[in-house]
């Protein structure tokens, strides 16, 4: 038996994650098939129905766990500034995660697990946007500033990955985002 196989070692939900990981970011999610799981954890087809029921089961499981890392990397953010930098560095390590997170329609987005996850990350976002300073104009509107920090970043981040952003920005990310954030968002 090879290290790879993992279901006698009782960690093969882990291994079916972590090749899904693999696949999504050689090919897409579109790619993902559990046939294919199975073949590179090397285990029978039907293991992976075992842990995780179908495809949008298994990409449930990927959501969660990406929105859960998001929460970690945003919860050591010290501001607004840095929460935005996280979330791209996040982004940029944890390609697959973020392509399946914001494509609800891959898996149960109603998922008690996904709903909890994808909570605690927008409290660790919202956490950043309370630091803004309170005499600016829109002080009054919290969730509307929560709104347009988390598509400002959301929009860099998509962009970085798609390769869509000029030259000019260099080839660092989370330099990269610092530049364009700090224009928007002044550090307290």
């Amino acid at each position: 038996m090879t290290g790879t196989r993992g279901y006698h070692h009782g960690d093969l939900r882990r291994a079916l994650l972590t090749a899904a990981v693999s696949v999504i970011e050689e090919s897409g999610p579109g790619a993902l098939s559990l046939r294919d799981l199975a073949r590179r954890a090397g285990v029978s087809h039907a293991a992976p129905a075992h842990h995780f029921g179908d495809k949008a089961g298994l990409l449930t499981a990927l959501a969660a766990e990406g929105f859960d890392l998001l929460a970690e990397a945003l919860g050591g953010a010290e501001d607004l500034l840095d929460s935005g930098v996280a979330y791209v560095d996040f982004a940029v390590r944890h390609r697959a995660h973020f392509e399946v997170m914001f494509r609800p329609d891959l898996y149960r987005a109603d998922a008690d697990d996904v709903a909890a996850a994808r909570r605690r990350a927008g409290d660790a976002l919202h956490a950043g946007v309370a630091g803004l300073p309170q005499g600016r104009p829109t002080a009054e509107d919290p969730q509307g500033d929560a709104l347009a920090a988390w598509s400002i970043v959301h929009g860099f981040a998509t962009l970085w990955l798609a390769g869509a952003l000029p030259e000019r920005v260099g080839d660092d990310p989370r330099a990269a985002a610092r530049e364009v954030i700090r224009r928007l968002f002044p550090e307290e």
